[in-house]
């Protein structure tokens, strides 16, 4: 893709979320120019950023422009409180509004574009010994997990009418220097000593570490098999909750407190106090296999577990003291 004498340019949509902000890192560190993006309610008057909401009615033209890939990152995101009543806010971003960026870039003359869509498509589990693989065995219910599956049909229907190369990469739970939401509590309950009677769950779960994630995106737009695929994406480790909160206790230089109570009781109180979603997070296994991934385009993760995992917790310690100096501060 990268013409003679000419850096790639590519438009990272949602450039500033965990994410784009990586691929864009990551992106430049390679030679590759982009294009940043963030929404039209977006703090900061950075007027390099091309900023717009992810709309069916989006004028996307004006940051297409020379581009040669689009790395299509930003999305309504899954959030605990929804239900099957928000899924027509979840197609209204994650469907209409990627289609429509995907027929403005094929308008363009954009080449590639390489759709970050979610595991949510395959499911929410797996049985034992029986990993997702890339064929969907049944439509989500999940509204997330559907709107993403509604995106990807969309997308490579459209690529069948436009020539447009679509690449789809579906992650399970990333992780890295400032991760957020379920994996940061996680940290900061160990981190703290809180007691978690979670050392009985001998589940599996696939995780994949961002910069493992990052670079199987960027090694997608240039790769010729990639094309009209659909691609999983892991570190290649599948890991246990009990293992992982041992592991992540040594990351963090403390002791892990974990304690034994049988899984059937956690899931009784989870359904009990409506948590039977959050249970089956913790519980529950989710593997992918990577096979294809790895054999097809040749990849393999660049940064093993065990150092993903230092990293992270190295970058939450550093945010940790940060916070814990501010207020120390405030309080003199």
């Amino acid at each position: 893709m990268q013409r003679k004498g000419i850096t790639l340019k590519i438009l990272v949509t949602g450039s500033g979320g965990f994410v784009g902000s990586r691929v864009v890192t990551l992106a430049n560190r390679q030679g590759i120019e982009c294009i940043l993006h963030g929404r039209e309610s977006g703090y900061g008057g950075d007027s390099a950023i091309f900023r717009a909401n992810l709309g069916a009615a989006t004028n996307w033209m004006p940051a297409l422009a020379g581009v040669d890939a689009v790395v299509h990152c930003a999305a309504r995101v899954h959030q605990m409180q929804d239900s099957e009543n928000t899924l027509h806010r979840y197609q209204k971003t994650n469907v209409d509004g990627t289609l429509q960026l995907a027929r403005q870039a094929a308008l363009a003359g954009v080449k590639r574009f390489v759709f970050l869509s979610s595991v949510k498509v395959n499911g929410e589990s797996t049985l034992p010994g029986r990993p997702f693989q890339p064929p969907v065995s049944r439509i989500p219910q999940d509204p997330y997990g559907r709107s993403k599956y509604e995106a990807e049909q969309g997308l490579l229907q459209l690529a069948q009418e436009t020539g447009l190369e679509v690449v789809i990469i579906r992650p399970p739970l990333v992780y890295g220097p400032g991760v957020k939401a379920n994996f940061h509590t996680m940290m900061r309950w160990v981190s703290q000593g809180i007691p978690l009677p979670l050392s009985s769950v001998h589940n599996q779960r696939s995780l994949v570490f961002i910069d493992n994630l990052v670079d199987l995106i960027l090694l997608c737009l240039r790769h010729p098999v990639a094309v009209k695929n659909v691609w999983l994406v892991s570190d290649d480790h599948d890991v246990s909750t009990a293992d992982l909160l041992a592991d992540m206790a040594v990351a963090l230089g403390v002791s892990c407190r974990s304690w034994p109570l049988p899984p059937v009781i956690l899931q009784t109180v989870a359904r009990l106090s409506g948590k039977s979603a959050v249970a089956e997070r913790l519980l529950g296994s989710l593997q992918v296999d990577i096979s294809a991934t790895r054999r097809l385009l040749g990849w393999r993760p660049v940064v093993p577990y065990d150092q993903a995992l230092a990293m992270t917790a190295q970058a939450f310690l550093a945010e940790k003291a940060g916070i814990d100096t501010a207020s120390d501060k405030e309080g003199k």
